[in-house]
């Protein structure tokens, strides 16, 4: 990664899966000028998602080699899949010099607040497990037992709270509201 003077700020978005992370991100590019960190992951491809949007997607095979030649700024594995940032993603970003959103894990988030500690940390989250529950089945992308697994991790988030520079609590029917809060945090710095 190289290193600039005036390097654009970076702006890390983490919440649980179902907490609409996503859902803000979409909405704040039609609201602010910023680029997006592509990160790199294993598992399959979604209805709608493409090579580049809104992942790289490949082999567990080519994540380890990648891991093998230290290419990541932070990685982990999410839910049984290899998830990470390559150095090369952030570079190409740095010289674009526009405002940075990077959607990670509470890992990643961990790991970013190390090593670039000017970064801004916005949890994502919802009032209840029960809430998150209910989206992710809605979503209908993952089977019972993948939610009840979820659980486990959406709880570690909870405890990471440290690390988080805000809160933003994502109501049902409320979307709008949250990115207006995320928004205003964005412009503040």
């Amino acid at each position: 990664m190289k290193s600039k003077n005036k390097q654009p700020k970076i702006f890390v978005i983490c919440g649980p899966s179902g907490a609409g992370e996503d859902s803000i991100i979409d909405g704040l590019e039609k609201k602010v000028k910023f680029n997006r960190v592509i990160t790199t992951v294993t598992r399959k491809k979604r209805l709608g998602e493409k090579q580049g949007h809104p992942y790289y997607f490949i082999s567990v095979k080519k994540f380890k080699t990648l891991l093998k030649k230290d290419s990541f700024v932070e990685w982990a594995i999410v839910y049984d899949d290899y998830r990470g940032c390559t150095k090369k993603e952030i570079d190409r970003l740095l010289k674009l010099g526009q405002p940075i959103i990077w959607k990670v894990d509470w890992h990643g988030a961990k790991t970013i607040k190390k090593i670039l500690p000017k970064s801004i940390i916005i949890f994502i989250t919802v009032p209840s497990y029960k809430t998150l529950e209910q989206r992710l089945l809605k979503r209908g992308q993952d089977s019972l037992q993948k939610i009840k697994k979820r659980k486990q991790f959406t709880q570690q988030w909870l405890k990471q709270k440290k690390f988080y520079d805000y809160k933003v609590i994502n109501y049902d029917g409320k979307l709008k509201e949250s990115i207006k809060k995320v928004l205003a945090i964005i412009k503040k710095y």
